[in-house]
């Protein structure tokens, strides 16, 4: 008994230490490709059917930027999910709710304003597009940042902080730094979100479909897969400031593999002085890393 019980813990041992093996090539080979790279670069990868998980970077805190509006709309569903809101629920926008000098394919679209959206649009539009005006419109229909910061913590998501509407980032480049977030606190959010634990199956097939069909991004998680590969996620822009420092260029997501399994990851590139294209191939290349890493499994 006591021999069998060594060769059992013997072969734990050794499948284990592949493992670890195995996610010690990946982050070794992405901390080879943003080592010179003149930005901090925050990494978490999560394979849902092998359970592993690597991180770089993960001990920092990193700007949202609107990667924030995926945990807005989970706070939105949630009060769906309670009979409080409805996806059909018309909301009427007054022209006060549509700023200008702001990312905004709503205002875009309505430019006078005075029109009833449901929630479900509102959402397609802050998710989707990345609508900065719907984001706080559903700040407002929902009590606020503290309601999504409160219902993230209580989810089990702590390493995250939701401080600043849209409006407000929007005053002063610092504010920004106020909503941030540890890369595998994101990528855990996006499994809580995959299995389904903190909404309903409609719910959820609605929010994705709103993260797959999203247009933003492209040239990030996206980029360098395979022509057709379902990538569910949000991403995250700053500005650049005049000492020509990028905050924030993100992208959080979960990717499906051609054998139908998937895994989730989280890039954020932040305090960067490399120039727009280079930062979002840092993503591009490190979700094509993650990518051939799962697919040789």
């Amino acid at each position: 008994m006591n021999k069998l019980i060594f060769v059992v813990s013997l072969l734990f041992t050794y499948v284990t230490s592949s493992i670890f093996a195995q996610t010690d090539v990946l982050k070794t080979n992405i901390e080879q490709l943003i080592k010179t790279k003149k930005a901090t670069v925050g990494v978490a990868i999560y394979g849902f059917e092998s359970k592993e998980s690597i991180t770089v970077n993960n001990e920092l805190q990193y700007p949202l930027q609107s990667v924030f509006k995926f945990h807005i709309a989970l706070a939105v569903l949630n009060q769906v999910n309670k009979g409080k809101l409805r996806l059909n629920q018309k909301i009427f926008i007054k022209p006060s709710d549509l700023l200008p000098n702001t990312w905004s394919p709503m205002r875009e679209k309505y430019p006078n304003a005075n029109v009833s959206l449901s929630i479900a649009e509102i959402i397609q539009y802050t998710v989707g597009e990345s609508d900065n005006n719907g984001c706080d419109i559903l700040l407002r229909l929902i009590g606020g940042t503290k309601t999504v910061n409160d219902y993230i913590h209580k989810v089990g998501i702590k390493e995250v902080a939701i401080v600043a509407n849209e409006e407000e980032m929007h005053k002063a480049w610092d504010v920004q730094f106020s909503n941030w977030t540890k890369p595998m606190a994101a990528t855990e959010l996006l499994k809580i979100f995959y299995d389904k634990k903190i909404t309903s199956k409609a719910n959820f097939d609605f929010l994705w479909k709103v993260m797959i069909d999203s247009p933003t991004g492209k040239k990030r998680i996206k980029s360098q897969l395979p022509e057709g590969t379902l990538v569910a996620h949000k991403t995250g822009t700053s500005d650049t400031n005049e000492e020509g420092i990028t905050s924030a260029v993100n992208d959080i997501g979960i990717v499906t593999l051609p054998n139908g399994k998937h895994f989730a990851i989280s890039v954020f590139v932040s305090n960067s002085k490399e120039n727009g294209e280079t930062n979002e191939k840092i993503i591009a290349d490190i979700s094509k890393l993650a990518w051939d890493y799962f697919v040789a499994k």
